[in-house]
């Protein structure tokens, strides 16, 4: 199993089952997640479906494994769209983690692509995210009105200031 995933999937058994923070060996851990800091998204899936997805933009955290380990709680205990993530679902779960590169603002949608961007939508205090590759999101078109959307924006909305950025997808 992929280290990051690993950490999640150990971090939410932990917090489920016994209602404490996960604390990993250094074995269990990557240089990369021991010293480096970025925002990282953890998604949570159960039989195809979305169950729990909850992340950063921009490191929060001393380093990416403190970064995982706080949305890998959030993600299944703290996303408004679901109830927390019960015991008897633990072996029915997907857990993807995506970290992410800085954001980099840009002109126009042009400069996305929905494989390969993520899309972040600002305006005034509103912000919204989508992540880049997801099933079922094909057009640039779709991925601004669904970021657009999470930010509590009406998909036609003008004088959107726009950013991308990639990930690094850890299944």
């Amino acid at each position: 199993m992929d280290k990051y995933v690993e950490l999640a999937r150990n971090t939410i058994e932990k917090y489920i089952r016994e209602n404490e923070i996960y604390s990993p060996s250094d074995d269990e851990l990557t240089d990369e997640m021991k010293s480096e800091r970025a925002g990282a998204f953890v998604s949570i899936h159960k039989l195809g479906g979305l169950r729990g997805c909850i992340g950063t933009i921009a490191p929060t955290r001393a380093n990416l494994a403190e970064e995982i380990i706080s949305n890998a709680i959030s993600a299944s205990t703290r996303d408004p769209r679901f109830d927390p993530i019960r015991t008897e679902e633990l072996a029915d779960l997907e857990i993807n983690v995506d970290v992410l590169t800085s954001p980099e603002p840009i002109d126009s949608p042009a400069e996305l692509d929905v494989k390969r961007y993520g899309v972040i939508v600002e305006k005034g205090f509103r912000r919204g995210l989508l992540l880049p590759d997801l099933d079922g999101v094909d057009t640039i078109e779709e991925q601004v009105a669904i970021a657009k959307q999470k930010a509590g924006l009406d998909p036609n909305e003008i004088g959107v200031k726009l950013s991308r950025f990639e990930v690094i997808r850890h299944v």
